[in-house]
């Protein structure tokens, strides 16, 4: 066998969810760059079409297609099956990367509700309905496609080192605000990333057997032009000293949904430049 062939997903499709987001084009780019193609799915139209005509400056365009779908709602993932199955069109991966990641500092009115004595259960629940929920509602009706598949293949959930650490919040912290309105990273972003570890446990063993392996990548902070001081908060928490760029996760996503990854599964990868091992 040639060296890296392991790595092509020449023949394989893969619906990311949350497409259109950070890391959702970069799994994009990385998939087509070994050859898949993709099933881009988001909840805007006009979003997904302009993420396809991006990618096809680079890649060809047959192999990139986009469905409008919200993680939510079963019945919206049932259609993009039933429209894939129409189309003859077999799933080999699914990457769960849909999320809602509110930027910490967002404020409603005059209460900072990122804050955990003030976030409400309507916020909660939305964003776990999206984050965890629809994991699993989206492993459950494209898993069962994958295991149609007479070589199975491959569910990547996309959690956070903030799935093995606890937020840092003085990393947030900002001068001249009472402690009540610090910005801080909320709770449910910990919750979800660390319940998406324990879905990608149990359907690694649930699975095992039929051949579907289920992994978890656990990111570290993406550089995007945040404000100075958040950098060098962050920087100095981390080993290598600086946060990722934006492309750097791309390999490893190449490799977990590759064959080059054929004896792994249930594990979480985390790449965080080696903060969370301080």
């Amino acid at each position: 066998m040639k060296a890296f062939e392991k790595f092509r997903l020449d023949k394989k499709t893969a619906i990311i969810t949350g497409a259109c987001g950070l890391l959702g084009t970069e799994h994009a780019y990385a998939l087509l760059e070994a050859g898949g193609k993709v099933v881009l799915t988001d909840l805007i139209s006009k979003d997904l079409k302009n993420l396809k005509n991006h990618l096809s400056k680079d890649f060809k365009s047959e192999n990139i297609l986009f469905m409008k779908m919200d993680v939510t709602k079963k019945k919206d993932i049932l259609k993009v099956r039933n429209n894939l199955k129409r189309n003859n069109i077999k799933v080999n991966i699914l990457i769960n990367n849909a999320a809602i990641d509110p930027k910490v500092g967002d404020k409603k009115k005059s209460k900072n509700l990122s804050r955990f004595e003030n976030m409400t259960i309507a916020d909660w629940d939305k964003q776990i309905s999206v984050g965890l929920s629809g994991a699993f509602l989206c492993s459950q009706v494209f898993g069962e496609m994958i295991l149609e598949n007479s070589d199975a293949g491959v569910i990547l959930n996309i959690s956070s080192d903030l799935s093995v650490i606890s937020p840092d919040q003085r990393i947030y912290k900002k001068p001249n605000l009472s402690e009540e309105q610090q910005p801080v990273k909320p709770i449910t972003y910990s919750v979800i990333k660390t319940g998406l570890i324990g879905l990608t446990r149990y359907l690694s063993t649930y699975w095992g057997d039929k051949n579907i392996r289920v992994n978890a990548l656990s990111p570290g902070g993406i550089f995007t032009d945040q404000d100075s001081d958040f950098v060098n908060n962050i920087s100095y928490l981390i080993p290598l000293g600086r946060m990722a760029n934006r492309d750097e996760y791309r390999s490893v996503v190449q490799f977990l949904c590759s064959d080059a990854s054929s004896y792994m599964t249930g594990q979480n990868i985390i790449m965080d430049g080696g903060r969370s091992v301080l």
